[in-house]
């Protein structure tokens, strides 16, 4: 603890000196002064309106993640993004005094306490507490923040949990953790498998604190708000291709940050997905004018673009103009050929693609391939985009890399026929067969698969002659017991387990049954959200009144 020293100069008080170690440590975290900041004004324009018509982060991996916030040292200020120090004071009040005043503490002790883990009342000349006594306000903060570094370095943590802690830190919580701390929050929070509105809403929330304390924000942090405000809904819409231009308009013209291939990528993924294909022109149209190259995420987008448009040729020229620009295919770009396939009604064609895949895996002489989780498969993304940037001028090095690359089946492959079949086909039987080829593969059952064969005795189950029998309906329903039971990886009662369990057999077995299976999987259902609850018994209204 800093104590007091005699003075032998002017003094300065606590309120002058907690301003003038806001402004120190807000200059030193920052790369970009968020106030005041223009950039150059854009040919796409930013207002999103009617008559204008696969989502990819960009997360820089942090290093030694796995090390303690507070053990972090200055490594990563090489990063341009994050040694950036504005000198744009647009506010006068973070000027700082144009002498600054003496500051006197006890000789020895000359620790800096920015980087400290909790920032401590420091005793200045004039404004310390009577002897014996601390703040007790000031120990709660401490207390809140060593409990949130914490949980936040437990790589166990949800983002529930992490989020809980963070908000338990006096508002804006940003400004009483480090920028190692900050930019470790922003990325555990942008980690996650399938973004939902109560995730947008706690990673939006950060972004608001982070202006409040007009801190600025990464590259890499705005990309991951404008995904999250543009795809946490299934079904996207114009609200959400507005909400995402909002945040791209901020970030361009009032935080100053200049968009590069990701931020377009983003904004064209989102485009797509709500099929606003005019503006998903103007927005490669942007992007070619600023001269940005295409990357990996790019042209897989221009695969799933094509898909949606119903053109099978432009799905084929755009997997070649993929492998011409020396970009490695795995089997994340053969299941976007195969859905893009389906979505052009090419069928057969998409069932040849899955039958090249699994010769390649009996090419492998049975050599087994690890099923892999929705991080590995986002972690080699970023690795094989990088690597085909960096070798594009050397076609062995390629070559070798893309022999190395597995293109069997996984469980994406087999979710986009399954999901086929629930909604077009309503073939029972085939979906038999793709379930046998995935325990051949070694491929584990996921909750995903059962939403989609629930969905299928929803839709097609209750009427003559159907091969979607109740007698079938109470096997499968079993088979979800026992995953329940045995606690496997991968399988859960979450809200569309719940709902579509519960319609399948009120379709099925009559109200009676639906009711009963209601009672046992709402005691299996370990929901932590009331609005989420209550939004499952809102879509189930007709079946539990």
């Amino acid at each position: 603890m800093y104590t007091q020293a005699q003075p032998s100069g002017p003094t300065v008080s606590r309120e002058e000196y907690i301003q003038l170690l806001d402004y120190y440590r807000e200059t030193e975290d920052t790369n970009d002064s968020y106030a005041g900041r223009k950039s150059q004004s854009l040919s796409l324009p930013f207002v999103y309106q009617d008559q204008t018509e696969n989502c990819t982060d960009d997360f820089t991996p942090l290093r030694n993640e796995s090390n303690e916030a507070r053990q972090y040292d200055r490594s990563d200020a090489k990063d341009p993004e994050l040694n950036t120090v504005s000198h744009d004071n647009s506010d006068p009040n973070l000027c700082p005094p144009a002498s600054p005043p003496d500051l006197y503490f006890t000789p020895g002790n000359t620790s800096h306490p920015t980087e400290a883990k909790s920032f401590e009342i420091l005793q200045i000349t004039g404004q310390s507490d009577p002897p014996g006594q601390s703040d007790p306000k000031a120990s709660k903060t401490a207390e809140s923040i060593d409990r949130f570094l914490h949980i936040l370095e437990d790589k166990t943590s949800s983002h529930a949990q992490i989020y809980e802690a963070y908000c338990q830190l006096p508002s804006p919580g940003v400004r009483h953790i480090s920028r190692v701390s900050r930019r470790l929050l922003f990325h555990r929070l942008a980690v996650i498998e399938s973004k939902t509105r109560q995730s947008m809403l706690r990673y939006l929330s950060l972004v608001d604190d982070m202006k409040e304390a007009l801190i600025p924000l990464s590259k890499s942090e705005w990309n991951t708000a404008i995904a999250y405000a543009g795809q946490c809904y299934v079904h996207i819409d114009a609200l959400q291709v507005e909400a995402a231009l909002r945040i791209w308009k901020e970030m361009e013209q009032e935080a100053g940050v200049r968009s590069r291939s990701v931020t377009f990528n983003i904004l064209f993924d989102t485009a797509l997905k709500a099929e606003k294909f005019v503006l998903a022109e103007m927005i490669l149209k942007e992007m070619d004018t600023r001269g940005l190259k295409y990357t990996r995420y790019s042209h897989v987008s221009f695969i799933y673009y094509h898909g949606l448009r119903g053109d099978g040729v432009g799905i084929r020229k755009a997997y070649r103009d993929l492998v011409q620009a020396g970009q490695i295919v795995d089997t994340v770009v053969m299941n976007c050929v195969i859905s893009s396939l389906i979505r052009a009604g090419e069928l057969p064609a998409a069932e040849q693609v899955y039958e090249r895949m699994k010769r390649f895996l009996h090419a492998k002489t049975g050599e087994y391939i690890p099923p892999r989780d929705w991080r590995y498969s986002r972690d080699l993304g970023q690795i094989l985009d990088t690597a085909s940037q960096t070798m594009r001028n050397q076609p062995k090095k390629l070559e070798k890399l893309q022999a190395q690359q597995c293109l069997a089946p996984d469980i994406r492959t087999f979710s986009i026929f399954i999901d086929y079949h629930v909604h077009i086909t309503g073939e029972l039987r085939r979906i038999t067969v793709l379930l046998g080829e995935m325990q051949d593969l070694q491929i584990p059952m996921q909750g995903r698969i059962f939403v989609k064969i629930f969905r299928g005795f929803a839709r097609h189950g209750g009427v003559k002659y159907t091969s979607w029998t109740t007698q079938r309906l109470e096997a499968v329903w079993k088979s979800l017991l026992g995953a329940l039971d045995r606690q496997t990886e991968g399988i859960t009662v979450m809200k569309w387990v719940v709902v579509w369990v519960v319609r399948a057999f009120a379709k099925c077995c009559g109200k009676a049954r639906a009711l009963q299976v209601w009672e046992e999987i709402r005691d299996r259902w370990h929901v932590v959200d009331n609005e989420e609850k209550g939004a499952v018994e809102h879509l189930l209204r007709e079946v539990l009144q």
